[in-house]
């Protein structure tokens, strides 16, 4: 599913117009798009949690000459998926 097709589900689901449907999708991935860039944790009780992570500066390998090169620090994006969204992928009912 892409997002034209997440936006065209939400209309089917609900009274609202299309343009309507992607500003508030856009607003949502907005939202947590800022407070992962602060450092905060946006959690959907029954989705999942998104958060932010680190991981350290390294040395890899050039898989074609072998040649080290260094692979600088960044800043990691980590989704947790809830246990009701767990528990939907794997067909467990209540």
């Amino acid at each position: 599913m892409n997002k034209t097709e997440l936006i065209e589900a939400i209309v089917t689901d609900s009274d609202i117009s299309k343009a309507v449907a992607q500003r508030v999708l856009d607003s949502v991935v907005g939202h947590v798009i800022k407070a992962i860039t602060k450092g905060d944790t946006v959690q959907l009780v029954g989705f999942g949690s998104f958060s932010s992570g680190k991981r350290a500066a390294r040395v890899g390998r050039n898989p074609r000459t072998g040649e080290e090169i260094k692979i600088a620090a960044a800043k990691t994006v980590k989704f947790s998926a809830g246990k009701a969204f767990k528990d939907a992928v794997n067909k467990k009912k209540k």
